[in-house]
């Protein structure tokens, strides 16, 4: 599943650190994020669609290694960035 370029830019707009930033931690973060809200909303009616949550893990591991990786270099920036989020941590 693509986000569509709107969105994409939408995201992408929000959690910048500069302008023309499209690669940074905290733009990709926030892509994957949408992502698996998109694919939680998918597996609500397709429960049996194994090939797909084999894939949103990936991106939840992947996600996970981000976060860390923020967190070890700049906790004020990963706590800015999973409050704007509404992650958990």
């Amino acid at each position: 599943m693509v986000l569509p370029p709107a969105l994409k830019k939408e995201v992408m707009d929000k959690f910048k650190r500069s302008p023309g930033d499209t690669g940074s931690p905290e733009v990709q973060v926030a892509l994957i994020t949408r992502r698996i809200e998109d694919l939680a909303e998918h597996f609500k009616t397709h429960q049996s669609d194994h090939h797909s949550r084999q894939g949103l893990l990936r991106m939840v591991n992947k996600r996970r290694k981000l976060l860390d990786y923020i967190k070890q270099y700049n906790m004020q920036r990963y706590r800015e960035l999973i409050s704007g989020l509404g992650l958990r941590r």
